[in-house]
Order: structure tokens, then sequence, then C-alpha cells
């Protein structure tokens, strides 16, 4: 599953919605609660965890892919 497939899964979006500059200002979905279901959800697909401080700073989906990227995992 691809990264823009679970977001827009967890969002229940359309994954035409899901690019980069995506975010809590243009997904109406994207609250408090459904980021930390994403979160949640990406820790567990990609086996990994995100600090506190890398949950405060996702504001858009390129945010998520950088700190992916940081960690060498493929998406």
């Amino acid at each position: 599953m691809t990264l823009e497939k679970i977001i827009a899964k967890v969002l229940g979006v359309n994954e035409a919605l899901i690019t980069d500059t995506a975010g809590p200002d243009s997904i109406e979905s994207w609250d408090s609660f459904n980021a930390l279901l994403l979160i949640a959800e990406m820790e567990k697909h990609f086996n990994t965890t995100f600090t506190i401080d890398e949950v405060a700073g996702v504001k858009t989906v390129a945010d998520i892919k950088k700190i992916l990227k940081e960690r060498g995992i493929s998406f």
C-alpha cells in the first residue's frame, strides 16, 4: 500500500487529493483525531515510531515523506 493510499484511507478522501502540499488546511477530515490515526497507521505499516516533535511538525504530506526518507523508509 502506498503512502498516498494510507492517507486517503485514514482520512476517507479520494487518493487524488493526496499531494505533497495537502494537509489539515486543505483536507477537512485531517483534524487532530484523524492525524493521530494517520500516525498510528503509518507507524504500523512502515514499522517505525514518530517522535512527539515529528508529529507536531507535520503540516503536509511532504513533511511525512521527509521523515520517512530520513529513516531510509521507501514508500
